[in-house]
């Protein structure tokens, strides 16, 4: 039964004499054999290789856009008011109804107004026969001067006084300023207008205006002339050109004015219509890549993965515009390989086996 114990310090005694007398030995011996799981690593790293599949891509130009929310506005919008006094004896005309530049819009009682004129024209006579007559006096000595100058001053007094009659019978046709639209009944026959009373309001919608509000940030990119599309409610969709791009921001919302012009001659875009707006901007360098290439890195920035020296690396990008086809990114190099399966199970350095597909048209 002694037998076991004696062993057991036997191996004991020899394992610490080992230990600590043989330190060095056993050092050596452990280095090579780790040798062999050295040498084995390279073939570990081999099969830790991701396979992905990467698509070759060029940049192209692409024409980008701002959208902006907005409406129609007629081109131009008057009242047209009255500028003497009288009673309306045309017939109204209905809203809705389209008049050309100098047509009659209200037609006024001329009253006295032609008696008016009658005895401004008998006073012109007048003067012309005393201005005549004192002009040859004063020639011969007969009349003093000054009778001559008194009437000469009354003749041109006679005439802007058959000027102002005349002047006040033409203000009895109140016409309209510029082919348009009428946006309201015309005043009723028999109505009395005064001065600055309104007469009619005409809309001019042909051309019609877009009107947008673009965000600080981006209105520096708009420039007057570029091309615009715009979509209604209806679906009606219609192009044109940015007129104006307002240098004063609104006080409320610290957006700035759009306009842009469209032509519309049926007239089928009213005014004050919801519109949305896309404003061209210049062409920039992009690339178009499918959709679900795009990733996140563990900062949350937006990126693509690409294959650089046989390894996988992340690039950051901005989404220029979506497509059907794919989304233009803007922010990397003009040619790489993007990875498009398989980007979300690799990271930065990770060795990656490339087999490549076909760009997108």
């Amino acid at each position: 039964m002694r037998v076991f114990p004696i062993l057991t310090a036997i191996v004991v005694g020899a394992f610490l004499y080992a230990f600590v007398m043989e330190r060095d030995t056993l050092r050596a011996i452990a280095g090579a054999e780790a040798l062999p799981e050295a040498a084995a690593e390279p073939e570990a790293d081999a099969a830790a290789a991701v396979a992905v599949v990467a698509m070759r891509s060029e940049a192209r130009e692409v024409a980008s856009g701002i959208v902006l929310r907005g409406r129609t506005e007629a081109n131009r919008r008057v009242e047209v008011r009255a500028q003497t006094t009288g009673l309306v004896i045309s017939e109204p005309l209905r809203r809705g109804a389209i008049v050309a530049e100098g047509d009659l819009l209200c037609e006024l009682d001329p009253g006295n107004r032609p008696a008016l004129l009658a005895e401004a024209e008998a006073r012109l006579a007048e003067a012309e026969a005393n201005s005549t007559a004192s002009e040859r006096l004063a020639e011969r000595g007969y009349t003093a001067e000054t009778t001559a100058i008194a009437n000469r001053a009354a003749l041109q007094s006679a005439q802007a006084g058959i000027d102002q009659a005349r002047r006040e019978i033409d203000r009895l046709r109140i016409v309209a300023p510029f082919e348009g639209l009428i946006e309201a009944d015309t005043a009723e026959l028999g109505a009395l207008l005064q001065p600055g009373s309104e007469c009619a309001t005409i809309i001019d919608l042909d051309p019609i205006k877009l009107i947008g509000f673009a965000p600080e940030r981006s209105v520096d990119q708009i420039e007057p002339g570029a091309t615009v599309g715009a979509r209604l409610l209806n679906g009606k969709e219609f192009t044109g050109r940015v007129t104006f791009v307002s240098r004063s921001a609104d006080p409320a919302t610290r957006t700035f004015r759009v306009e842009a012009e469209v032509p519309n001659p049926d007239l089928a875009i009213r005014d004050g219509a919801t519109a949305e707006i896309l404003v061209s901007l210049a062409g920039s360098a992009a690339h178009l890549l499918p959709q679900s290439a795009l990733t996140l890195d563990d900062a949350g920035r937006l990126g693509v993965r690409v294959v650089e020296e046989g390894a996988a690396a992340f690039l950051p990008v901005e989404v220029v515009r979506d497509t059907a086809e794919g989304v233009w990114v803007s922010g990397l190099p003009e040619s790489l390989d993007v990875i498009v399966v398989g980007q979300d199970f690799v990271t930065d350095g990770q060795r990656v086996t490339v087999s490549m597909r076909d760009p997108l048209p």
